[in-house]
């Protein structure tokens, strides 16, 4: 049996809302980007991880004090004396070029109770601004709640590079629509309730690559992104830029995931067994050859886009790789991702 889910008032009015007409953009510039005060002390309720994957530690209440801070007690919840994340990308990625999980070459970041863990940033796009809300009656204890208003198809990213080893499904319980990343060393993250899912087992994915959408599949209240970084199994309390999420109460996120800085694109490795791979001026093979990357040249993807199929080293697709100049097609090049890991190019 399923048990019934309390539906908060402030979800229930932005649903009404959006059937009406899309009126959620008559709300204040104030309140959209202080999600926080938007939903105020309203809980949020979902059910949560599958008997599969659950373990006994999930429903323990810590004993640290009912609110607190681990690390970092600025407004924007991060810790600005950290090195900015994507200068110690732009150092990994030099590290790993075929974006392997390579230990001891990821962008770690030692704070206290996680050591050698990846640098995990918050599971959406750069300057966006989120609720996270954490609970006692939490599944696990240790997850957090993110919200925002008309968030639903929102994009979710990857918190830290690695590799997807989950793609499921629960159905109208649990999870609903979930995906798990391993980023080595033990450490994994969980992402709930997801209203589609753009990655596949298997796949290596980079930090701020898209894996999915909000939604409110399986056992949820309302449309909302259930995050989890888990240690050996366990959840762990969660870290985003070097700072420890609030326990335990509702507060404002913005996101640092991929912002400039360092890194300016994604790198990737052309491979063409020997034939230099010529760059056209749109992602066509009818276009127009702007100039050409030898094989084994380092190119920087800044944004993809899809055009005219082609086969290569790597299979056949139809994403274009933008580098600059112009464009390469992807099936040439190696950025340790199956599928797209670069903004759509305009």
């Amino acid at each position: 049996m399923r048990r019934f889910i309390a539906v908060p008032r402030s979800l229930t009015i932005l649903a009404t809302m959006a059937a009406l007409g899309g009126c959620v953009e008559d709300l204040t510039a104030d309140e959209l980007n202080d999600p926080a005060s938007l939903f105020a002390d309203e809980e949020w309720w979902d059910e949560g991880p599958p008997e599969g994957v659950r373990v006994p530690s999930d429903d323990v209440v810590p004993e640290e004090s009912a609110e607190f801070i681990v690390d970092g007690d600025d407004d924007d919840g991060f810790d600005d004396d950290e090195l900015d994340d994507d200068e110690l990308d732009e150092q990994s990625d030099a590290e790993a070029d075929d974006g392997a999980i390579v230990e001891g070459k990821l962008d770690l970041l030692a704070s206290p109770g996680i050591n050698a863990a990846p640098k995990f940033q918050l599971p959406f796009p750069c300057g966006q601004v989120w609720a996270g809300q954490t609970r006692t009656n939490h599944s696990p204890v240790r997850s957090i709640d993110f919200n925002r208003a008309n968030d639903v198809n929102d994009k979710v990213v990857a918190a830290a590079r690695g590799k997807v080893t989950r793609v499921a499904n629960e159905g109208n319980v649990s999870y609903g629509r979930w995906v798990e990343i391993d980023h080595g060393s033990g450490y994994r993250t969980r992402y709930a309730h997801l209203n589609s899912q753009a990655v596949k087992v298997g796949q290596k994915v980079v930090k701020g690559q898209k894996i999915g959408t909000v939604g409110s599949t399986g056992g949820s209240s309302g449309p909302h992104l259930h995050y989890e970084q888990r240690l050996n199994g366990a959840a762990v309390t969660p870290v985003f830029n070097g700072s420890s999420a609030y326990f335990y109460g509702t507060k404002n996120y913005k996101s640092k995931n991929r912002c400039g800085g360092g890194q300016t694109g994604y790198p990737g490795t052309v491979n063409t067994s020997g034939l230099p791979l010529n760059i056209r001026s749109s992602p066509s093979t009818g276009a127009k050859v702007v100039g050409s990357v030898g094989d084994g040249g380092k190119v920087t993807i800044t944004c993809q886009k899809h055009g005219s199929s082609v086969s290569g080293t790597y299979g056949t697709t139809t994403l274009w790789d933008f580098i600059g100049d112009g464009y390469v097609s992807d099936a040439y090049v190696l950025t340790g991702s199956d599928g797209q890991i670069a903004p759509t190019c305009e």
